[in-house]
């Protein structure tokens, strides 16, 4: 039987070459005179979108985001946008500013402060007002931010990060312009491409997957196994830059509906409490989870999901003739192997050691996405995987 299900999405989404130019006056014009503009620093993609709104009777409120948004930075730029008088907002940049332009514009319609929305770590009131407008203008290929329904703001003293999350929250429209993500460093390219891919793959073994997710997240690993490298390799490789700008896209559209899994409950506490890019540890622990999941999965008798991670294999591969030992392969070794070419180091190289492993497991317990992997995993099988991707 099809599950019951809701299916949530932006209501527009521009993508192309050359279209932040062409979309952007026309779609900002519901955001109102003040504009908040978040932003991740350096003038390029900025000076793009004030360059699109030049002449359109605007005014441009810009706020640079570094790194990924804390609490008091969400509550910060909160009041630069009341004082303002901002009346809309755009996020460009990674998932970091686009996150932090949509907690923002969610608090700017709701009212209080960010932690009493958060789930987990705060007081997890429901937001029950819509976002005030804005837009979403991804220039990395990774988070997927720009068409999901949450937010991820961390609390460095609370040793977590965690989501605001209202339908209310998505944007009015998209623009995906993958020409804003040429002068994207090597690194970064491999860091967001890795968490879209690793989005893709648990959105499609997610407990919580149906049939519009399933097309979409299994196309964005195909789409990523085929590009990845030749992104990180070539910047300006324009058809990988744009094959894994729709990746991305098509991880965030499956992840919002279909939920996540054990990769990305861990990268919850292990964000918050070391200096690790979310995408470096996607990377190292994504071919752990499909291992110990496939084989917690046959020990129960889930042949559904074991045949799931034979379809990632399949695509990550591009060879939807391999057979099921093949594929199963293809999905661990293949996800392995791509790591290592775009440079993913193990966990070890940002701090995490052993000792730390019972705290971060107890904290990954607590994270959403974690009810929603495929099979359920021990306290001690967590430690296994978390140990393994250490190195």
């Amino acid at each position: 039987m099809i599950p019951a299900l809701d299916f949530f999405s932006v209501p527009r989404i521009v993508f192309g070459r050359g279209k932040l130019a062409t979309a952007l006056p026309e779609l900002a014009g519901p955001l109102g005179p003040t504009i908040l503009v978040v932003h991740n620093g350096g003038h390029g993609p900025l000076d793009r979108v004030t360059a699109a709104l030049k002449g359109k009777g605007v005014r441009v409120v810009p706020l640079r985001q570094k790194g990924e948004p804390t609490v008091d930075e969400v509550d910060a730029g909160l009041h630069l946008a009341r004082v303002a008088g901002c009346t809309g907002a755009i996020g460009v940049g990674g998932g970091s500013a686009i996150d932090t332009a949509k907690a923002i514009a969610g608090l700017m319609a709701n009212g209080g402060t960010v932690l009493d929305y958060l789930e987990v770590i705060g007081r997890g009131q429901k937001l029950t007002k819509p976002a005030v407008p804005w837009l979403a203008v991804p220039t990395t290929a990774g988070t997927g931010a720009e068409v999901t329904r949450n937010a991820v703001v961390g609390s460095p003293e609370r040793k977590f990060k965690a989501s605001l999350r209202s339908e209310g929250l998505l944007a009015r429209a998209v623009i995906v312009d993958a020409d804003l993500g040429t002068d994207v460093p090597a690194n970064v390219t491999a860091w967001s491409g890795s968490d879209a891919l690793c989005q893709c793959v648990e959105a499609y073994t997610s407990a919580g997957g149906n049939p519009m997710t399933d097309g979409l997240a299994l196309k964005g690993v195909e789409l990523a196994g085929r590009s990845l490298r030749r992104a990180v390799a070539d910047g300006a490789d324009a058809d990988a830059r744009d094959q894994m700008a729709m990746a991305a896209l098509l991880s965030g559209v499956a992840l919002t509906n279909a939920g996540l899994g054990a990769v990305h409950g861990f990268a919850a506490p292990l964000g918050a409490n070391f200096d690790v890019p979310h995408g470096a540890i996607c990377a190292a622990l994504l071919p752990v989870v499909i291992e110990t999941n496939i084989m917690a999965a046959a020990a129960a008798g889930l042949t559904a999901v074991v045949n799931r991670y034979a379809d990632v294999g399949r695509a990550l591969a591009d060879n939807p003739g391999l057979e099921p030992d093949q594929a199963l392969s293809s999905a661990i070794r293949g996800t392995q192997e791509l790591a290592k070419a775009i440079g993913i180091p193990p966990l070890k190289k940002f701090g995490l050691s052993p000792a730390r492993v019972p705290e971060m497991v107890a904290l990954a317990k607590k994270a959403s996405s974690m009810r929603f992997n495929p099979v359920p995993l021990s306290d001690e099988k967590l430690a296994e995987v978390l140990t393994r991707a250490i190195g």
